[in-house]
């Protein structure tokens, strides 16, 4: 893992100039849509988040495998992982997100964005998921922090970022002004620029 980054402050963010200056482009044709499945926890969940879930589930519960319905009728829409997060709920006895819909060669999607595709309904799937590999950590001083997560499954996208010269903040452009608003992600471009031509 490379440790030449910097951080850079927009708004209330501080951002690790990795976001800006590596490459990145989901590669589904290799993976699969596999993060939906494997992993130690389920997708992190903001409070609002979950209650839009809730509000959402008979629309793509439908879209959902029945072990994860059984999942939800368990134990509910949201669970608490070991740190202390929420998080989406996993299938028992495996890495499975409850949420997963599978076709029928076995590809993994969203039920929730499934769904959302379709028209069916108003919530398209948690902002972690919708960002990856950005992740977001609140800080105690009130400031976010976002920062790059590597992942070995993921190897494929960032060879493929790599080779198509689509930098991680480009190719979440629209979940980055969705949710941090247009103005943020020109201040990301800018300070791209500027990082790209002293390099």
């Amino acid at each position: 893992m490379r440790n030449d980054h910097t951080i850079i402050q927009i708004d209330d963010c501080l951002i690790s100039s990795e976001i800006l200056t590596e490459y990145f482009a989901c590669d589904y044709e290799r993976c699969k849509g596999c993060c939906c499945i494997i992993g130690d926890s389920g997708a992190p969940l903001e409070e609002c988040e979950a209650e839009a879930i809730e509000k959402n589930y008979p629309v793509f519960s439908g879209e959902m495998r029945q072990t994860g319905r059984d999942k939800i009728a368990a134990s509910g829409f949201f669970e608490i992982d070991i740190d202390g997060d929420m998080v989406t709920p996993l299938v028992p006895g495996s890495e499975e997100c409850a949420y997963t819909h599978f076709d029928e060669n076995g590809n993994c999607f969203c039920a929730m964005e499934r769904c959302w595709f379709q028209g069916k309904g108003d919530f398209r799937k948690p902002v972690s998921c919708w960002l990856y590999p950005i992740r977001i950590t609140r800080l105690s001083n009130g400031l976010r922090a976002l920062n790059l997560h590597r992942w070995d499954i993921c190897r494929d996208a960032f060879a493929k970022g790599r080779k198509e010269k689509v930098r991680v903040f480009e190719f979440l452009r629209e979940p980055i002004e969705r949710y941090f608003g247009e103005d943020f992600y020109s201040a990301l471009s800018e300070a791209s620029k500027m990082l790209t031509a002293r390099s």
